[in-house]
């Protein structure tokens, strides 16, 4: 018998159904208000301290009626917030993940990110997804976090992730949005795609993938059986093949766009987001570097990448390009969400 999520008319009315309840229906799986869950000692990760206003950089400060915040950037027509999905200690030790980083590297890395070293040789994170909205409120979902209790990282991560709540209080619904762009398929960066048992979160999106991370999956693998063939039952799952135009139009003078740009290491098919507008540049990084320190030091390597030397080479070029370009990066687990490499090699906030 075939599935009856598979069925045209049943999946038409689960999309209605769940648009039509919004993202107060996933309150009670997406834990307290994000000022409730923040580290201690710490300011808000995800916020903005200049907040007041735009300033001359394009910065502001989201307001959350959620008892928290989103920061946010301009470019152009476009907007883009930095949305905190959870944060919390790594299941192991800095050394261990980076074998390759030297105390040098280390004590540089603590000078551009002071949060993300706890106790010992621990390792404190964010784990961040990014909203691009555009004139008109529609909106490009970049990740989508830890999930809620019952995803595949509640075996490790700081679930329930509240990317519902910090939506909600940027004034985003789930039908707001038109495309959620998953940089890969690691569950600390789908969670919130599809819920526990299989429908979407956001009904009115396609979900892009680029084809070569698919592709990499066995049948068996948990992405494939959580997230993939569920969005592929419901008709959601787009994937990409390289460099694609998501939004706008590329190139000098068009308005600005946004672009997905194969970033291939961490994961086969691993991809960033381009935010091209005002005369500025923002990349949003996925996992092409994870930590300070592989700012502090490019060729440091992460335990967990797939084709370590591909990775290097990816971060080695992104930054590069960064640099020459002053693109602001927005990245997802570091503990302030936009920097701005600088051309002697040092990283400043941006």
């Amino acid at each position: 018998m075939n599935d009856p999520s598979d069925h045209p008319a049943r999946r038409q009315v689960l999309r209605g159904a769940f648009a039509a309840a919004g993202t107060a229906a996933l309150w009670s799986l997406a834990g307290p208000p994000a000022s409730a869950a923040e580290p201690s000692g710490a300011e808000p990760s995800g916020v903005e301290s200049s907040g007041a206003g735009p300033s001359a950089e394009g910065t502001s400060a989201v307001a959350s009626s959620a008892g928290g915040g989103a920061a946010a950037r301009r470019l152009g027509r476009y907007e883009v917030l930095a949305l905190l999905d959870a944060h919390g200690p790594f299941p192991g030790t800095r050394q261990a993940v980076f074998p390759a980083a030297s105390p040098a590297d280390w004590e540089r890395a603590r000078d551009l990110d002071p949060a993300a070293f706890g106790p010992g040789d621990t390792w404190e994170l964010d784990f961040r997804c990014f909203a691009v909205r555009r004139p008109g409120g529609r909106v490009t979902l970049v990740d989508t976090g830890v999930g809620p209790v019952g995803s595949p990282a509640s075996a490790w991560a700081p679930v329930p992730g509240r990317l519902p709540r910090v939506l909600a209080a940027a004034g985003i619904g789930p039908a707001d949005v038109e495309a959620v762009v998953l940089t890969h398929l690691h569950e600390d960066h789908f969670g919130w795609s599809v819920l526990p048992d299989g429908v979407p979160v956001f009904p009115n999106a396609r979900y892009v993938v680029q084809r070569a991370e698919i592709a990499a999956l066995a049948p068996t693998r948990t992405a494939m059986t959580y997230v993939v063939e569920p969005l592929r039952r419901a008709g959601l799952l787009h994937e990409a093949d390289g460099r694609t135009v998501l939004a706008g139009a590329a190139g000098r003078g068009s308005g600005g766009a946004v672009t997905l740009l194969p970033t291939p290491g961490h994961t086969p098919g691993h991809q960033s987001v381009l935010v091209e507008g005002g005369g500025r540049r923002l990349l949003v990084t996925g996992d092409v570097l994870v930590h300070a320190v592989q700012l502090a030091a490019p060729e440091v390597g992460y335990a967990f990448e797939a084709d370590p030397a591909t990775a290097r080479r990816t971060r080695v070029r992104l930054l590069d390009d960064a640099r020459r370009t002053g693109a602001v990066l927005a990245t997802a687990h570091l503990n302030r969400p936009f920097v701005r490499p600088r051309v002697d090699g040092w990283t400043s906030p941006a």
